[in-house]
């Protein structure tokens, strides 16, 4: 399910075709208003392997998008285990900065479109995302194309970054288009408030742990104040 909702966000398509994911990396590239912003993704699966890389990726991440099954009660249990172990792993980011952090975070259940083979109680779900540690909720079909947009620009807007973000909010570009992003005479020209632009890095590779444990003590010196031109989705 979580794969297929990047690729809507990315590409705008379905895949009917299910591969099991451990790890995917995609890069986005925007320019909104002369300014240029790098969203990275890391697509992990639940059962990832390697418990501290799990805990790195946590660290590195600065929004992110939970999913289950609404036809499958073990995903959602695996969704309940993830957002107590998210919340925990950044609590620890928090001593350490002394700042409060904030954790946008988006449950997702999949599957909206098959409502008869439904598994998870209304009920279970009001109690996951309620509590102490509150969040958004929506109900999406990555088949059907539905709510996903909504759910995107619901998950721009809790971690204040630009609305023009959203699939549906700036025009896809090419790749050849993707040096124009950085020019000064581009970054430099005026632009109105409908000028946004999105590029698909093609091959994007996940960066090194060594540059990740520096994006960490960034953030960690930084706090709020970290780098605010680059967005990693978990």
């Amino acid at each position: 399910g979580k794969t297929a909702i990047i690729s809507r966000f990315l590409n705008e398509r379905f895949d009917d075709q299910y591969t099991p994911t451990i790890e995917d990396f995609h890069r986005k590239f925007y320019s909104i208003r002369g300014e240029v912003y790098q969203l990275d993704i890391l697509d992990t699966s639940g059962n990832h392997p390697f418990p501290a890389m799990r805990r790195l990726s946590i660290l590195t991440g600065d929004v992110f998008i939970l999913v289950f099954s609404l036809e499958n009660k073990d995903s959602f249990q695996e969704v309940q285990r993830l957002k107590r172990q998210i919340f925990e792993t950044k609590s620890c980011l928090k001593n350490k900065t002394k700042e409060n952090i904030d954790v946008p975070l988006v449950i997702c259940g999949n599957k909206s479109d098959r409502e008869f083979y439904r598994e998870v109680k209304e009920e279970e779900i009001d109690q996951l995302v309620s509590g102490d540690e509150p969040c958004a909720y929506f109900e999406i079909s990555a088949k059907r194309n539905i709510n996903v947009d909504l759910m995107f620009q619901t998950l721009f807007t809790i971690a204040k970054l630009p609305n023009e973000m959203s699939p549906d909010r700036h025009r896809k570009v090419s790749l050849q288009y993707c040096d124009v992003l950085h020019r000064k005479s581009f970054r430099n020209k005026k632009f109105k408030d409908g000028d946004a632009y999105g590029i698909v890095a093609p091959f994007a590779r996940r960066p090194s742990v060594h540059s990740d444990l520096m994006y960490i003590r960034e953030k960690a010196i930084g706090g709020s104040q970290g780098n605010k031109d680059r967005c990693v989705i978990c």
